[in-house]
């Protein structure tokens, strides 16, 4: 029973010894690993998003038994311009354009341009209908960029949009 006691009491101390002092370490280590680590740039502040300056046209997000789309499907506007995307059925929606196909220009201006974004130059959800989403196009250089709806990309909701 003696023997039993001790092992208990020195196995509770090692525990003990071994736990003690372990935030020392992790910061000894993390601070050791960023010190030999080479200095990272810091990620670049975001721009401010430009205001709409011309016109705000508007797409509508459909999802019926024609299928998932957004009407109209290819819209021309000029450099200001904004286009606010409308949920009517079907959602949940959004608006995303691959930020590998834009040149950085492109997508420096619609990152800024962008509010809500649920991730990277995509924005967020539309749950319901007659929620809407806005993105201005001013700083945008002229060109012609598409975009889809995640949820629905593999039915097809794509559209494009050309800025003069």
């Amino acid at each position: 029973m003696r023997f039993l006691g001790f092992a208990v009491v020195t196995g509770a101390a090692i525990m003990l010894g071994a736990c003690g002092g372990g935030d020392k370490a992790t910061a000894d280590s993390a601070a050791s690993a960023a010190a030999a680590a080479p200095a990272a740039e810091a990620p670049a502040a975001p721009a401010a998003a430009a205001p709409i300056t011309g016109t705000t046209h508007n797409v509508n997000m459909v999802g019926d038994e024609k299928g998932y789309r957004f009407e109209p499907a290819e819209i021309t506007i000029k450099a200001g311009d904004g286009i606010t995307f409308h949920m009517v059925s079907g959602g949940p929606h959004n608006v995303a354009f691959d930020p590998a196909t834009l040149p950085a220009a492109a997508k420096a201006a619609l990152l800024a341009n962008m509010p809500e974004q649920a991730g990277e130059l995509s924005g967020k959800m539309l749950l319901n209908a007659g929620e809407s989403y806005t993105i201005s196009f001013a700083g945008v250089p002229a060109g012609t960029y598409d975009f889809n709806c995640t949820p629905h990309l593999a039915m097809n909701m794509k559209g494009k949009v050309t800025v003069q």
